[in-house]
């Protein structure tokens, strides 16, 4: 399949296939001696295949699940996970499921992310970290494995103790034979369950027993983040290594074509080489900060922008105008959504409203700023260490890049300062290919790390979008149909379109289809109009934008109708009563719904004039009610207060349910408020935080989070706390009668208040 692979001067041309968005991946494990692994069959429902080209056969039908245990002499558990852990707190949650199901206490677990490889995946040869997808996909798959571990425990004890299995019992890592008062720890049974062949019908816990699953035990990784011991990518060292420092054409798409002072910056201190490379020149020395001003000081001569293409970007790109052909753009799109009949209650009704609705490119602006290590041994193998969210896929690229067979690769996977979806991205917006050839270039392990800068300049974008709408009300102000044009691109069209093989790009519709509200007769449209820009997932990816423009639109439909927002939307969830339950969830979190403007909480009017406005989504299989407590002083929108109530279905873990509402309440409230990248001349204009504003602490409001457990199928939970917050701000600034917001960042609208 590697033919289907771009190399790294054709960043805008990639294609990958047998990869499913919902695909997960199990975990292996190089053992020691005296270890005990352990793994699962495969749930019979998930597909499985080959990875050409990734160096990867997956499993047969019929094979173990990819997911192993080690248990030590001195009690810990060792679990390779699936997964990356980046913040969500992964780790944490499998220690809970597997422990819960093995009668082992999660805070004993050692929890590592596994390597690349065919007995690793359970779907194609391949995993992800991603979609808020990684606790629902491995659920019941990490109950059996710890629930098989216990069993093959036992029965190793029972042969041991020549006693009957069911006269045993287990208690946090020990089986024991209650009658006699004798018990054996796990680890001294270790080597004797190993020999033992796992049986299918293990039973699980009854769930009314559970003592880890569904209780806020405290995450694993606390104590080594707070004394500084994590170990992301960018603290990563190896003997010997180069560092370098990488400065990319200002124009995407443009190459290098010469140096002025190159023998000058070659004999800078510390520098040890100047080197070329696709779209960019970098230096390579002995620390970090020598690069760097090395690499400033290069006097490059640029090759000139060709026209606007996938693979470039024209002089004169600019946002603006990007918008603009969006907005303007024609000819019938496809059809995202239809039902009933728009087009006759459009011809009989009362009235008729629309609007326009866009959101702006947006960085992800994480924390640790990009970095990888390559380095070739004597034979010629490689070893990459990167961030990532899919290790096989990076495997295969670095093989690619370096020209060798994937089997010759060997992926370290760090902790993630951030995921966001900026770990997809795997040949461009990702300096590892770089580190890669400056490797074979100098023949030394090579450290990449981007400025800030350099951060900024390149990397992959959220697509901006433009959506028009229009509804059709009756004559009691009640919605009868709605329609909307959605016009723009998708991640999963641009990076995963060979996969799904489907003209219509889920990721740019999700959040302004299949809404729960019983409007009858709807019509939604893509038309799909390519970015020259790199664009990227994003956190809650098409949500982020598209619930924005939904909800923001049906509180005009109800102002259009005489409607207060929150009882419009009881009404249209009346035949949901999920989704009832849950709005009704979040006006009892806020102490009840009200519109406002009313005076500030203390009553006499010193603090100011506040509104609430309020907004839903169904992302990710989860569904939330966010309600936002606004003001507007000197005419900035200040949010006081989020309410968010959130049903994943059932949870694992609450403390980490509420955390990972919280931080995304966070995030969309800064893209709400603030972020946006702007395009003038082809160029970027935010280089850094200056001139990329995001949520400060002052601006941060307080989030109040309920979980609601509906029982439901579970759903994510990383992902689905931000996209209602836009729209509910938007429509509390509303609620103060003058002005609507439909353009974000909000920022760029002087506000009035009352």
């Amino acid at each position: 399949m590697n033919h289907l692979f771009p190399n790294t001067t054709q960043p805008h041309t990639p294609a990958i296939a047998n990869l499913s968005r919902r695909g997960f991946l199990g975990a292996s494990l190089g053992v020691g001696a005296g270890a005990l692994v352990l793994g699962v069959l495969l749930p019979t429902g998930f597909a499985r295949g080959q990875a050409e080209g990734m160096g990867a056969v997956a499993p047969k039908p019929g094979t173990r699940v990819p997911a192993f245990l080690e248990i030590n002499a001195d009690g810990t558990v060792k679990l390779l996970s699936p997964f990356i852990e980046g913040g969500q707190g992964i780790n944490t949650t499998l220690a809970q499921i597997v422990g819960e199901e093995l009668d082992v206490d999660p805070a004993r677990f050692v929890v590592e992310c596994a390597p690349p490889g065919p007995d690793y995946a359970i779907v194609n040869g391949l995993r992800l970290t991603g979609g808020s997808f990684s606790t629902r996909s491995s659920y019941a798959v990490m109950r059996r494995l710890g629930a098989t571990a216990r069993e093959m425990l036992i029965r190793a004890a029972a042969a041991r103790l020549k006693v009957q299995d069911g006269e045993l019992a287990t208690e946090d890592g020990r089986v024991i034979h209650a009658s006699s008062g004798r018990s054996l720890a796990y680890a001294d049974l270790a080597a004797d369950a190993l020999t033992l062949k796992p049986r299918e019908d293990v039973p699980l816990r009854d769930p009314a027993t559970f003592r880890y699953i569904r209780k806020p035990v405290a995450r694993l990784d606390v104590r080594d983040k707070s004394t500084g011991k994590a170990v992301y990518a960018i603290d990563q060292k190896v003997d010997g290594m180069l560092y370098a420092a990488v400065r990319h054409a200002t124009h995407f798409g443009t190459e290098p074509e010469g140096f002025g002072n190159e023998s000058a910056v070659k004999a800078m201190p510390g520098v040890h080489a100047v080197h070329t490379l696709p779209g960019a020149v970098a230096v390579t020395a002995d620390s970090w900060y020598r690069a760097r001003k090395a690499v400033e000081a290069l006097e490059v001569r640029w090759s000139k922008p060709a026209p606007s293409g996938l693979e470039t970007i024209a002089a004169d790109f600019s946002s603006d105008g990007m918008l603009a052909a969006l907005k303007s753009a024609t000819g019938k799109g496809l059809s995202a959504e239809t039902e009933g009949d728009t087009a006759a209650a459009f011809a009989k009704a009362a009235k008729i409203i629309g609007a326009d609705y866009d959101a702006p490119y947006l960085a992800h602006a994480q924390l640790e700023p990009p970095s990888s290590i390559a380095r070739f041994n004597s034979k010629g193998d490689l070893e990459v260490w990167l961030p990532n969210q899919m290790p096989e896929l990076f495997q295969a690229m670095a093989a690619k890049t370096a020209g060798l067979q994937p089997d010759r690769v060997t992926i370290h996977s760090p902790l993630l300062g951030g995921f966001f979806g900026r770990h997809f991205m795997y040949m461009t917006a990702n300096p590892f290919p770089q580190a890669i050839l400056l490797a074979k270039a100098t023949g030394r392990p090579v450290k990449v790390l981007w400025s800030r800068e350099e951060e900024f300049l390149n990397d992959a974008l959220r697509p901006l979008s433009h959506s028009r709408f229009r509804a059709a009300l009756d004559a009691q102000g009640h919605p009868t149909a709605i329609e909307v044009r959605t016009v723009g691109e998708g991640p999963i069209g641009r990076w995963f379109g060979a996969v799904f093989k489907s003209p219509l790009d889920s990721s740019a519709v999700e959040g302004i289809i299949e809404k729960p509200y019983a409007i009858a007769n709807r019509g939604m449209e893509f038309v799909k109009v390519a970015h020259p820009v790199n664009i990227a997932f994003w956190r809650s990816v098409g949500h982020s934008m598209n619930d924005f423009f939904y909800e923001g639109f049906l509180d005009e439909i109800a102002e259009a109708g005489g409607k207060d927002p929150f009882a419009l939307r009881m009404d249209l969830l009346k035949d949901k009563p999920r989704h009832k339950a849950l709005l009704q969830a979040v006006a009892d979190l806020s102490g009840g719904w009200r519109r406002g403007p009313y005076d500030a909480p203390d009553g006499n009017g010193k603090g100011g004039k506040r509104a609430r406005g309020v907004a839903m989504a169904s992302p990710f299989g989860s569904e939330t009610a966010t309600i936002a407590e606004v003001s507007i002083d000197g005419g900035e929108a200040r949010v006081h207060n989020l309410w968010i109530a959130i049903d994943p279905g059932s949870i694992v873990n609450p403390a980490i349910v509420k955390a990972q509402v919280e931080s995304a309440a966070a995030l969309g409230l800064s893209s709400a408020l603030f972020e946006q990248v702007v395009y003038q001349d082809g160029v970027r204009q935010s280089s850094n935080y200056d001139s990329y504003p995001i949520l400060r602490r002052d601006h941060m409001p307080a989030v109040h989070v309920r979980i609601v457990e509906s029982g439901s199928p579970m759903g994510g939970v990383g992902e689905p706390g931000l996209p209602g917050v836009p729209p509910a701000v938007a429509n509390a600034i509303a609620a103060f009668g003058n002005q609507r917001i439909r353009s974000l960042p909000i920022s760029k609208t002087r506000l009035s208040g009352v």
